[in-house]
């Protein structure tokens, strides 16, 4: 009965049965494979009885077929559409953490999961620090306390703080379709008119908050920043997420786990601050490369699209890797990229690359770095597909030198009259710019000076290594050895015993 209730096996079955849906695809993190065998067969026996009272007979459930898929291509809180698309599948239960982006192509199903939590001394917490604080309250909380919410707000109010403003963030609904995806401008299925996930009601013009699943709504004339946020949960991907978009609002945790509040986020404000250093290297960057961190997040092609017009309107090369997840070892493979553009969900797009050779940041800070003139006011966007809809960034002048923090000096980008030549001669540009990497480099000159190369050729003709040196002063060939030939198992001319 606990596995069926953790893991909502009515509720999931009844989702597939009622799709109609014949090839199922289960995705599972790591910490839950260990439950997947059991959760196969708890759900076999339901469809099984599902079958039976709908058809009246002894029906089974081997026209539905159940697919296991773990160490997903990319994050495992977004949807692997990927995956699912080896066997056909028609839809997707995900199961453990997720950032509730949307799919592009098939219909998902959240099993959030249900974490333990001491609701009476969560709500003590939660009174005893909201006297404290003096403030309207704000709580949001993981995911996988989202079934004790209820019982929270049922404790608060038989405490003495009830007369306090404590407002909570409601979960949106675990279906999602690729139809729901573009119902709406920010790619998240829209709610009723005048309501909200939990029923409260909207007045006109005040659209709800959302992020990682959980939505609210403020009243009118009241801003995020006027309220105390309460987190319950632990310190992870989504809960960072929170801190980065809402780096204004006085934030506290409660470590369900420990039975203990922390308000001390130092380290997350240094963390804005690396950001915005990160944000100035990458004006001093000529190579720019594109990391696809998802290929089944709506929107993401976009994107993609989006981010290679900035950059090429900067004067600046792009170009785009499909990697999976990126690592140190993988990245370093491209040493001529100077920085890179991670563009993947909310949750995983802050990526710490200290380890890295070259800095990766997100769509929002490239369009702040590569778009002149622009200004980091402190707000912060970590969801792309915010962007989308957003005007796109004004590129100035780029003839006017630009002072850079990094160098500590006036720097030019990139030269103005080349431009408007490779505009005017597309074909004579190629051709210039393909004689200049090809170029011999004298050993007392240098052609090519590390750090100003606009390309990948240019790059690698400028190194210093280039590979086995041919003497073309020596017209005769080369002496070759010649190796065994044939196959491994057995080479020609091997001789036997």
């Amino acid at each position: 009965m606990e596995l069926e209730s953790i893991y909502e096996i009515d509720r999931v079955a009844g989702f597939i049965s009622g799709r109609g849906f014949h090839r199922v695809a289960l995705q599972f993190p790591d910490e839950l494979l260990k439950d997947s065998t059991r959760i196969v067969a708890a759900l076999h026996e339901k469809l099984r009885s599902l079958n039976q009272l709908h058809t009246g007979s002894n029906g089974d459930a081997k026209d539905v077929r159940l697919y296991v898929m773990a160490d997903t291509t990319y994050g495992n809180c977004c949807v692997d559409e990927v995956g699912a698309s080896h066997v056909n599948a028609d839809g997707v239960i995900h199961y453990g953490h997720t950032c509730f982006s949307p799919t592009s192509t098939l219909p998902a199903f959240f099993v959030l999961g249900k974490a333990s939590l001491k609701v009476p001394l969560c709500a003590h917490k939660l009174c005893e620090y909201t006297i404290k604080a003096g403030k309207p309250i704000l709580v949001l909380y993981g995911l996988e306390y989202a079934h004790a919410i209820t019982e929270i707000k049922a404790s608060v109010g038989t405490q003495s703080c009830f007369k306090l403003e404590i407002c909570y963030a409601d979960t949106m609904s675990p279906v999602i379709t690729p139809s729901e995806t573009f119902s709406s401008m920010n790619g998240q299925p829209e709610l009723s008119d005048g309501q909200c996930a939990n029923g409260c009601t909207i007045e006109e013009n005040n659209a709800p908050y959302r992020i990682g699943g959980l939505t609210w709504s403020l009243p009118v004339g009241h801003r995020m920043e006027d309220y105390l946020l309460f987190y319950v949960g632990s310190d992870d991907s989504a809960f960072a997420n929170i801190l980065m978009t809402y780096n204004t609002c006085e934030t506290v945790r409660y470590d369900a786990t420990e039975d203990l509040l922390v308000n001390d986020f130092s380290q997350q404000k240094r963390i804005l601050k690396r950001r915005y250093f990160l944000i100035e290297k990458a004006k001093d960057a000529s190579i720019i490369g594109i990391l696809v961190g998802t290929l089944g997040v709506a929107g993401y092609l976009h994107m993609i699209h989006q981010m290679k017009d900035l950059i090429t309107r900067a004067g600046k090369k792009a170009y785009t890797f499909v990697m999976g997840r990126p690592n140190p070892a993988k990245l370093a493979n491209f040493p001529e990229c100077d920085v890179f553009i991670y563009v993947s969900c909310a949750q995983t797009a802050l990526l710490d690359s200290k380890e890295f050779l070259a800095p990766v940041i997100t769509p929002f800070e490239a369009m702040i770095a590569f778009g002149r003139g622009s200004e980091w006011t402190g707000a912060y966007v970590t969801e792309f597909r915010d962007l989308i809809t957003s005007s796109p960034v004004e590129v100035k002048d780029q003839s006017e030198a630009r002072f850079s923090f990094i160098q500590g000096g006036y720097v030019e980008d990139f030269e103005q009259q080349d431009v408007e030549e490779d505009v005017e001669d597309g074909v004579s540009a190629l051709v210039n710019i393909t004689e200049k990497a090809l170029r011999v480099r004298d050993k007392d000159s240098q052609t090519l000076m590390n750090g100003t190369a606009k390309s990948g050729a240019e790059y690698f003709a400028a190194r210093s290594f280039h590979g086995l040196d041919i003497h073309t002063e020596n017209n005769f060939p080369e002496p070759f050895l010649i190796g065994k030939s044939g196959r491994a198992s057995g080479y020609k001319n091997e001789t036997t015993e």
